[in-house]
């Protein structure tokens, strides 16, 4: 405990100077993405806990879960599930789920847990967003940290590459009566997307920026955290990875 004390000294208050600490803690942010596939998630669930045999009542980490619905769904599977996320109101939200085998608490992702868990999942991009990439590192670190001795790490990324190539430069969607006018760009080995909206005589202005990891840039992260990468796919069917075409980047690690 006293470890992660130290560690939590070094590193920076993320409400001050990170795009995702404010965006993600809004009421728009959950609006604009609520039309995600809930199917295909669990889809990719059923497939991830498969594949990896996980025993009955394993423990699983959701490593930034929002608002919680995979946990949820994990939970139904019939696993020990915590749910971690550093907003604050995301996480009261998935709170309301809670149940003696399904928890949910704020968390730092680059501080590791008390606990130890046989499998970590960081799911749907929810990786790259600090400032710093050396937090990226203290990620990794963390998840590995995090792991029983026979657990293992899934990292689901964007396949950059797909990504880049098929861009939209800009788009306009509408959801709940907002317009919600959007913006992507690639610069400095990051994918931005600014989000323009009214709502109640307001503007609005979020901008959201993930480091472009390649697959070779996770690599040298991993072997820099000590972690060895086990298998490599490329959609939520556990498919070949191939750089140009694949959808995501699957990451199987420990």
């Amino acid at each position: 405990m006293s470890e992660n004390k130290n560690l939590k000294s070094q590193i920076p208050n993320l409400k001050s100077e990170n795009w995702f600490a404010s965006w993600f803690d809004t009421p728009y942010y959950h609006i604009l993405y609520k039309e995600r596939n809930y199917r295909e998630a669990q889809i990719f669930m059923d497939n991830l806990t498969h594949y990896l045999n996980l025993p009955e009542k394993a423990k699983v980490l959701d490593l930034a879960c929002g608002k919680g619905r995979h946990a949820i769904y994990l939970n139904q599977l019939g696993f020990e599930v915590t749910g971690a996320d550093l907003s604050e109101n995301s996480i009261a939200i998935a709170s309301k789920n809670s149940n003696d085998t399904l928890h949910f608490q704020v968390h730092d992702m680059r501080l590791p847990f008390d606990d130890k868990f046989d499998a970590i999942f960081n799911l749907f991009t929810s990786f790259g967003y600090f400032e710093n990439d050396d937090d990226n590192l203290k990620t990794l670190i963390a998840m590995k940290e995090s792991l029983s001795e026979y657990g293992f790490g899934v990292i689901d990324f964007m396949n950059v590459n797909q990504v880049i190539a098929n861009l939209i430069p800009e788009e306009l969607k509408t959801v709940d009566g907002i317009d919600f006018h959007i913006k992507r760009y690639y610069i400095d080995d990051h994918i931005y997307k600014e989000i323009d909206f009214k709502d109640n005589g307001n503007d609005f202005h979020y901008v959201e920026k993930v480091r472009a990891l390649t697959l070779q840039d996770f690599t040298e992260l991993m072997e820099q955290a000590g972690i060895y990468l086990l298998e490599v796919f490329g959609d939520y069917k556990l498919k070949k990875f191939h750089k140009t075409d694949s959808e995501r980047l699957i990451l199987f690690f420990k």
